[in-house]
């Protein structure tokens, strides 16, 4: 049987301030981890849209997409104690923009420990912690100023419309 290949699409806010980023800690399989504020695009919703989601599930913030970052494909395997590797590609579209207020009363999603500001000497040197080495990646795009348009990623009336 053929089996089609189908990555994982997620998106991602690289937040930026005074110089240092906003990650998350997160409870992983491999244990605490760091990563950008980010998670799968879920159906009916525009990548921007899903970023903003994310965002605010995982930090509490309200974000505002203003620009793509980039789009990154990356690779992850894991051993499992009840078949075969787990073998995952994801897609990621990481986007920049403003970060908002707080929202009263949100909490943090389950598996986010906490919201954490870092510089980007301390990033680099916690490399063994990241979730995903897009996160490394996506932090020295965004200080190289790589931003592009939002428009560059087109979502057609059909995925609201058509949503199961």
């Amino acid at each position: 049987m053929n089996t089609r290949w189908k990555p994982s699409v997620t998106v991602a806010a690289i937040i930026e301030r005074d110089g240092r980023f906003l990650l998350v800690e997160e409870e992983t399989a491999e244990g605490l981890k760091l990563n950008n504020p980010a998670g799968h695009l879920d159906p009916g919703e525009s990548p921007v849209d899903g970023c903003a989601r994310e965002a605010l599930e995982e930090t509490t913030h309200r974000f505002k997409p203003t620009h793509l970052l980039g789009v990154y494909l990356s690779r992850f395997q894991r051993p499992r104690t009840d078949g075969p590797v787990e073998d995952i590609t994801y897609l990621r579209f990481a986007y920049t923009g403003e970060l908002g207020d707080v929202v009263p009363g949100r909490t943090l999603d389950t598996g986010i420990l906490r919201t954490v500001w870092m510089s980007p000497e301390e990033i680099r040197a916690s490399v063994a912690r990241h979730r995903s080495p897009l996160l490394l990646r996506c932090m020295e795009d965004h200080l190289r100023g790589r931003r592009y348009p939002l428009e560059l990623v087109y979502t057609d009336a059909t995925v609201q419309l058509l949503q199961s």
